[in-house]
Formats: structure tokens, sequence, C-alpha cells
């Protein structure tokens, strides 16, 4: 499942977008760190590795609904490219 994970200060969030099995603890270990999502910037900041979700999501990961919403919402120029 690809979802977010919470990380910061005490009411100050931050999300990374992980790739994490379906049963784990939302803070649990993860397979992988996909992105990240800080809604306290204006306007919210979303950085996404567009290619690794499409590879996760191509072996049965599934979106939870907010993830969904930002990859839906994220345009193409705030993607980051692999430096390879």
């Amino acid at each position: 499942m690809i979802r977010l994970a919470r990380v910061g200060a005490r009411k100050q969030p931050h999300y990374r977008v992980v790739v994490i099995e379906k049963d784990r603890a939302r803070n649990g270990r993860s397979v992988e760190v996909v992105g990240t999502y800080n809604p306290r910037t204006n306007p919210a900041t979303v950085d996404l590795k567009r290619d690794r979700i499409d590879f996760w999501v191509s072996k049965g990961a599934q979106l939870s609904d907010r993830v969904g919403k930002l990859l839906a919402q994220a345009p193409a120029a705030t993607e980051t490219a692999s430096a390879a």
C-alpha cells in the first residue's frame, strides 16, 4: 500500500509518502519512501517520485485516498527526476 507516514514535531506535521505493507502501523518500517508532503507551506509542497509510484502500482500496491488525491493534484513540474 502507498500511504502517508507522519513525521515532524507536535503541531508541525510533515508527511512521507511510503510504500508499506497494509497491516503495519502508520509509522512502521516501510519498504521505500517515494515522496514527501508538507501541508504547512502555502501552497502545500508535494514532492513525488512518480516513476517509483508507477512501479509499485504495477506490482499491485494500492493508493490510499489522500495519496491518490495528491497524485491527481500534483503538477508535472513538482515531480523529481531521477538523477542517473
